[in-house]
C-alpha cells in the first residue's frame, strides 16, 4: 500500500445470506491504493461473525440502511448481535488506526513491527504476566517457547513468518512432538493443547498490539484435551501402605500425608513448621499454594498431623528432604510391589486419592473442590465420574440367578 492523499475510511457493513435470514459482518475499507496502481480499491475483511437481529432505518424496497447509534454502532434487537456489532467495531478501530498511522508514517503500524522478534515478544509478554506466578505456569510458557524453537530449527523468528499455514502446522508439530530431554517417546495430547493454547495467547495478544494484521489466533482450532484416567488408591491399599516399609520415610510420610490432605507435592515440599497450627486439639494448615499463589486455609485430621513428625522451629520444612518427583519414582515402585499394588502409581495418585475418597464417602464437590485448591469446580467433577464408576461396580458386585423364578 501508498502513502494517498485521501484519507481511508474505515466502517462495518452487513451483507445478506443467499441461503437464511442472517447478515454477514464485514470490515470495509476505501479508497486503498496497492502498489502504483492509482485506481483506488474497495477492500473487504469478512470476520466470521452474522446478526439476525438487526434494525433498520428508511426502509424501502430498493435500499435500507442499519441504523447506528452516535458511536456509528450497527443497532440490533438481540444481545447476542449487538455483542457481534461491538466486536466489529473493536475491529474498525483498529483497522482505522492502522491506516491514520499510514497516513502519517507512509507504512502500516502492523508492516513496522512485521521483522520484530516473535521470541522477545514472547518473553517479554511472560515476564509481564508471569512475574508472580507459580513455577509450574513458567515451566509451561518456557516449554512451549522451547518446542516451537525445535518446530522452526532455527533461533529466531519473526512475525511476517506467521500466517494461518504456519500456526496449523505448529498444531500438528505438536500432536507428534517429541519428550524433552532424554526421554523418549511423544508428549501427551493434553499437553500438547497446554502449549498451543499458550501460543495462541501470545498472538492473540500480538494481535491487538499491533505486530499482526490479523487475529490469526481466533482462525485456528484449538487442541482437544482428551479425558484421562485418575489412578487413585482404595482405603485397604493405603492401609497396605501405611504398614508397608518403604525406603525413604519421607516420602512415605508425605504421600501419606497427600492422601490425607490432598496437598500437591510442591506445597507439601515446600511446608514449613510456621504454616502448621494447634488450637484446642484441632490442627490446620496455613500456605501459599505454589501453583495458584492463593492463600489457603485447611483444616487436617489428627493422623495428618502425626505424619508430620516431631515438631521443628518455624522456619524448618516438616519434610525435609522430600526429592523432587521425578527423583523419588524409584522408590515409590518399589513401596507399591511390598504392598502388593500392580498399578503405576505416582506420588500425584495420592492426590487424586484424597479426592476420589472424599467425594465417595460423601463431602460435597464444592467443599472438596476448595480443600484441592481448585480455581473452577468444573476440574473437580473428573473425579465425580471415577465416583460414579464405583458406585456402577457396587451396584453389579451383588447377583442372583433368578431364572428358575416363574412369576415375578
Amino acid at each position: 500500500m501508498k502513502k494517498t492523499l485521501t484519507h481511508t475510511k474505515v466502517s462495518v457493513r452487513l451483507r445478506k445470506s443467499d441461503k437464511s435470514n442472517r447478515w454477514y459482518l464485514y470490515i470495509e475499507s476505501y479508497p486503498i491504493f496497492l502498489g502504483n496502481d492509482e485506481k483506488p480499491l474497495r477492500l473487504r475483511e469478512y470476520i466470521k461473525r452474522t446478526i439476525t437481529t438487526p434494525i433498520w432505518e428508511n426502509v424501502n424496497k430498493i435500499h435500507r440502511h442499519p441504523k447506528r447509534d452516535t458511536n456509528g454502532i450497527i443497532q440490533c434487537k438481540s444481545e447476542i448481535d449487538k455483542e457481534s456489532c461491538r466486536y466489529a467495531d473493536e475491529i474498525r478501530k483498529l483497522r482505522q488506526y492502522e491506516y491514520d498511522c499510514e497516513s502519517l508514517y507512509n507504512i502500516p503500524l502492523h508492516m513496522k513491527k512485521n521483522n520484530e522478534s516473535f521470541f522477545d515478544f514472547f518473553d517479554n509478554l511472560n515476564n509481564q504476566l508471569h512475574s508472580n506466578s507459580s513455577d509450574a505456569t513458567i515451566t509451561v510458557w518456557n516449554r512451549t517457547r522451547e518446542v516451537l524453537k525445535q518446530f522452526i530449527h532455527k533461533k529466531q523468528l519473526t512475525f511476517a513468518e506467521i500466517d494461518i499455514p504456519f500456526v496449523e502446522k505448529f498444531r500438528s508439530y505438536l500432536l507428534k512432538a517429541p519428550l524433552g530431554g532424554f526421554r523418549h517417546g511423544y508428549i501427551a495430547r493434553n499437553t500438547a493443547a497446554i502449549y498451543f493454547t499458550v501460543f495462541k495467547s501470545v498472538l492473540s495478544r500480538a494481535y491487538k498490539n499491533g505486530f499482526l494484521a490479523e487475529d490469526i489466533a481466533a482462525k485456528v482450532m484449538g487442541i482437544k484435551n482428551q479425558e484421562t484416567h485418575r489412578e487413585y488408591l482404595t482405603e485397604v491399599e493405603l492401609e497396605k501402605l501405611s504398614e508397608c516399609h518403604c525406603d525413604k520415610p519421607v516420602v512415605k510420610r508425605a504421600a501419606l500425608f497427600s492422601a490425607l490432605t490432598g496437598l500437591r507435592h510442591c506445597d507439601i515440599q515446600k511446608l514449613k513448621w510456621s504454616e502448621i497450627r494447634e488450637e484446642n486439639g484441632k490442627y490446620s494448615i496455613y500456605f501459599t499454594q505454589q501453583k495458584t499463589k492463593g492463600v489457603e486455609y485447611m483444616p487436617i485430621n489428627k493422623t495428618a498431623f502425626m505424619l508430620c513428625g516431631e515438631r521443628e522451629k518455624d522456619n524448618k520444612l516438616v519434610f525435609e528432604g522430600l526429592q523432587d518427583t521425578s527423583w523419588i519414582m524409584r522408590t515409590i515402585d518399589r513401596w507399591m510391589k511390598r504392598a502388593g499394588i500392580s498399578r503405576h502409581i505416582t506420588f500425584h495418585c495420592f492426590r487424586h486419592t484424597f479426592a476420589t475418597l472424599q467425594l465417595t464417602n460423601g463431602t460435597d464437590i464444592y467443599t472438596v473442590s476448595k480443600m484441592l485448591g481448585h480455581t473452577n469446580v468444573k476440574t473437580t467433577q473428573i473425579y465425580v465420574k471415577v465416583v460414579d464408576e464405583k458406585k456402577q461396580k457396587a451396584a453389579e458386585a451383588i447377583k442372583l440367578d433368578i431364572s428358575h423364578m416363574t412369576q415375578l
